[in-house]
């Protein structure tokens, strides 16, 4: 793995704020965006900045969704960073794993093989790690599930993380 640095050095990076907001999409108005999961506004939103959940039919607009997110993410930041005590990752590794973070939340990060994994240098596990079926699954459905239109993106970005995650191996 190239150019790492010690977990505690790094934010992420401008580029992976777009790539995750880009990601997610924009939505103004809170509504269920795949069955089983919680009311979502903005670039993907379940909560407000200061940790009230968002409610179905609330309204944002793109600013205020674009300082949600940041302010999540900030938080999360902090937690994930505090989670890998001594461990080096580059920037693009510790990008998608904040992204990851951002879809799946700090908590199931914490308790995560791929936290494991990075902790004892085994980057290539970690990354293999994102694709164990409890990360592919929304409220009990599998979305790997070829031609499903529940929530096939879900399985799609999966892929594209772990591809992103062996190429930052390189």
């Amino acid at each position: 793995m190239r150019n790492k640095v010690l977990v505690t050095g790094l934010s992420l990076s401008a580029a992976a704020l777009i790539t995750l907001v880009s990601s997610e999409g924009f939505s103004p108005v809170a509504e269920i965006p795949v069955k089983g999961d919680r009311p979502t506004f903005g670039f993907g939103s379940t909560y407000h900045a200061d940790g009230r959940p968002v409610q179905l039919g609330e309204t944002t607009t793109p600013i205020n969704a674009l300082k949600i997110a940041k302010a999540h993410i900030g938080k999360d930041e902090q937690r994930f960073r505090n989670s890998l005590p001594n461990a080096e990752l580059n920037q693009a590794s510790y990008d998608l794993y904040i992204d990851w973070v951002y879809q799946y939340g700090i908590g199931r990060w914490s308790n995560s093989p791929m936290r494991d994994h990075v902790i004892k240098g085994e980057y290539q596990q970690a990354c293999d790690a994102l694709l164990l079926p409890q990360y592919r699954t929304v409220a009990g459905y599998d979305c790997s599930t070829h031609g499903n239109k529940r929530c096939y993106g879900v399985w799609v970005r999966v892929q594209e993380r772990h591809q992103r995650c062996l190429d930052s191996l390189q």
